[in-house]
């Protein structure tokens, strides 16, 4: 009776082994890697920038200004579009790199020319999870956008958010938001110079059960202006912005499909447009 029941028992833990090993198996072995490509269309009143919670509209015009001389600046329209490849490293951080380019129309003149106007590194990582307990998910977000125009007014921006998230369900589709930005841009001459971008923002989520989810944003942005040899073609401003975002989500809080509205007082309304079509080479 004891060696059959020994042997019964290194049959069980013999059972329990192979299950562990299947379910290792079938487990994803490699993380989310997709491009998450954006579609942006966007409006500047004239004489102004605009950085809201993104940087593309600011750099993309400068970019586009055709000389140093160039000290006014007409309303204008753009499309741009973002390719950053990103990789989802796991549930709490993702790593993300890529080009953004953009074709725009200022005043009375004819639309340019599609062009690749610069490059972008970043990462998003959750510092703590609110994984049920009191204290809210923290989140930070970082990234930095070189322009590669040939241009004299290159520049180099530096993007930082950091952003709560209050569950109010164990679920995770019901909560609040709050979060501050801070956005500075470098000039790659003495000549000219902008001033740091601030915004503090609240807001909240709410996800249906078909996976379809709204957030919103709202806040103040105060910005310094740009300086441009002596003059300020730029002025600084302290207005609100406000940010609409509706994705569709799958069951494993994957982004299938997302469109963004957000409107910045700069201090006339700047308005964006943004869709965003995640294309995924390996989705877990």
């Amino acid at each position: 009776m004891l060696v059959s029941f020994c042997l019964s028992g290194l049959a069980l833990g013999k059972d329990k082994d192979d299950d562990e090993e299947d379910a290792a198996t079938t487990k994803p072995a490699l993380p989310n890697f997709y491009l998450d490509m954006r579609t942006i269309y966007s409006t500047l009143p004239a004489g102004s920038l605009s950085i809201g919670f993104s940087a593309p509209p600011l750099l993309s015009r400068l970019a586009n200004l055709s000389s140093l001389r160039t000290l006014t600046s007409p309303s204008s329209q753009s499309v741009s579009v973002d390719l950053p490849l990103t990789v989802d490293v796991n549930d709490r951080l993702s790593v993300y790199g890529g080009v953004s380019g953009a074709t725009s129309q200022a005043g009375t003149d004819p639309w340019t020319t599609f062009s690749i106007y610069a490059f972008t590194v970043g990462f998003q990582a959750d510092i703590y999870q609110q994984n049920g307990g009191m204290f809210p998910t923290i989140t930070i977000q970082a990234n930095a956008t070189r322009s590669i125009s040939d241009a004299p007014l290159a520049t180099t921006a530096y993007n930082t958010i950091l952003e709560a998230d209050y569950a109010l369900n164990a679920d995770e589709t019901r909560g609040l938001l709050a979060g501050a930005q801070y956005a500075r841009v470098f000039v790659d001459t003495p000549l000219a110079r902008v001033s740091p971008d601030i915004m503090g923002y609240v807001g909240g989520y709410y996800q249906w059960d078909n996976n379809w989810k709204l957030t919103g944003r709202f806040g103040m942005q105060s910005f310094g202006g740009a300086q441009l040899l002596n003059l300020t073609p730029f002025p600084a401003f302290t207005q609100p912005i406000v940010r609409f975002d509706l994705d569709r989500m799958d069951d494993d809080d994957n982004r299938l499909f997302g469109i963004t509205a957000q409107i910045a007082w700069t201090p006339k309304p700047s308005y964006q447009l943004t869709l965003r079509t995640p294309l995924y080479a390996i989705k877990n």
